[in-house]
């Protein structure tokens, strides 16, 4: 960085990437026979061959330290109507999971109501920051098919909007007035 410029105020940065629309997920995980799990936006899709993602996971969190011992994770995408499961784990609380039903039979925790969910053993950890960045190797999916995704866009939650739906809702808006009769053409 050149003498005279400013470092950039993380303040700033925070609120224009809070212009990027993202999905929001759960990643969960187990550690000494409990689940473990936080909120987060920052995933996506890495490779197909091998299939891998990527989630980042602040380096101070119960989640970083449980991903660091169980070497597994989950990501559960959360639907629209999912926005206090969002809010719950993404505050700390002392069970997260109390009163969530998870699907049976699985090592990890998956959210029964997400709308996909891809079970992963960490493949690389990298450092980035005030956080790591996990590549997971995709080792299972699955997904319910004709749901829509919870969005997170300029620090609220959100949902996408049907473009019929919402011209239909524009026009109900829209107030007609009415022309005096003398002005009327024709």
């Amino acid at each position: 960085m050149a003498a005279d410029e400013m470092p950039l105020d993380p303040a700033e940065y925070r609120e224009a990437i809070a212009h990027f629309a993202t999905g929001v997920t759960v990643v969960t995980t187990v550690v000494e026979g409990r689940p473990v799990g936080m909120t987060a936006s920052a995933v996506c899709s890495v490779s197909l061959d091998p299939v891998l993602l990527l989630v980042c996971i602040n380096n101070q969190l119960t989640t970083h330290q449980a991903l660091e011992q169980s070497r597994r994770f989950a990501v559960n995408v959360l639907a629209e109507g999912h926005e206090e499961l969002a809010r719950r784990f993404a505050t700390h609380g002392p069970d997260k999971f109390a009163g969530v039903d998870l699907q049976q039979g699985q090592e990890l925790p998956v959210l029964s109501d997400a709308m996909a969910c891809f079970l992963c053993d960490v493949h690389e950890r990298f450092p980035g920051g005030d956080h790591s960045i996990y590549i997971g190797r995709v080792t299972d999916c699955a997904y319910v098919p004709g749901r829509k995704p919870l969005l997170y866009f300029k620090s609220s939650f959100g949902k996408i909007e049907d473009p019929e739906s919402y011209l239909l809702h524009d026009l109900a808006a829209w107030e007609r007035f009415s022309w005096p009769e003398s002005e009327r053409s024709g």
